[in-house]
């Protein structure tokens, strides 16, 4: 009696260690974007009530993160959202969010994590693997993000650019939306195509992590790659040297910024990663 006893209690503790390893998902919004994005979009909705309860809002303040536990902190699958200086240069982006994964991480120390980045939120989120300790991250996934920059940026900065004799015109015409972009010049020289010397050509060279990727591509009415921003070639990880061939691709008919579609996207991708590993690096 006493074996059978001590057989069912190991029994039960080894069902129990299974049934407590949990997932952590982790979103990371885009330039101009909060952590409001993912639950005014309709996203975390779609997630909820798929089992990715709302875990909390991780934002920051200097040299700290500040976490606020939301009602699906116990829940087997819990959703945190950041909160980043959305037009801050990455390099600094990725400093706060480092911060905040650190504290994500002391709650859920052997808990698998994917992140999910939207817009510029993917090229943080590819610079935090670079940089920073992030061993337990699984998989990252990418909405529209801007992997091989955008001649939107090279605009704007253009747009913006004040200097020689009469450049200060431009700031006294300008209006709210000129400062804005103006105010967000680091970022943006940060997001334009890779050249030497540039974030993006140092980034992309860089040894990734052997984990998954999943890049969203947006496509156009017409059904050509690519949004008003960011076109598709550089919102195909595939297209990065250092990932080259080891991302799937998710093709999503909608403009740049976050719809409910990308909800069931997610679901639908996080469906696929469960599944065993297959050649094809494609869906639709």
């Amino acid at each position: 009696m006493r074996r059978f006893l001590t057989t069912l209690f190991l029994l039960f503790i080894s069902m129990a260690s299974f049934g407590i390893k949990a997932e952590v998902m982790v979103l990371i919004h885009g330039y101009l974007g909060s952590a409001d994005s993912w639950e005014v979009s309709g996203i975390n909705a779609i997630l909820d009530a798929n089992g990715w309860k709302r875990g909390g809002l991780v934002t920051s303040k200097p040299a700290m993160a500040q976490f606020l536990q939301g009602p699906g902190k116990d829940a087997d699958k819990k959703v945190y959202v950041v909160d980043l200086p959305a037009d801050a240069p990455i390099m600094i982006q990725t400093d706060q969010f480092l911060a905040m994964m650190q504290t994500v991480q002391q709650f859920h120390p052997d808990e698998p994590i994917i992140l999910v980045g939207h817009s510029a939120g993917g090229v943080v989120a590819r610079m935090a693997l670079i940089r920073g300790n992030l061993s337990n991250v699984r998989a990252l996934i990418t909405i529209a993000s801007p992997h091989i920059g955008t001649s939107r940026a090279s605009q704007a900065l253009h747009a913006t650019d004040e200097s020689g004799m009469f450049g200060f015109v431009k700031g006294f015409f300008g209006g709210r939306n000129y400062d804005i972009v103006r105010h967000s010049r680091g970022l943006l020289f940060d997001l334009v195509h890779p050249h030497p010397g540039s974030l993006l050509y140092w980034l992309n060279a860089q040894q990734h992590p052997d984990i998954d990727y999943v890049s969203v591509i947006r496509t156009d009415p017409v059904g050509f790659a690519g949004d008003e921003l960011v076109p598709g070639f550089s919102q195909d990880m595939n297209n990065i040297p250092a990932i080259h061939g080891n991302s799937n691709v998710v093709i999503t008919p909608a403009g740049h910024t976050l719809v409910a579609q990308d909800g069931d996207t997610l679901i639908q991708i996080l469906n696929e990663l469960d599944q065993p590993a297959t050649d094809d690096k494609e869906s639709v």
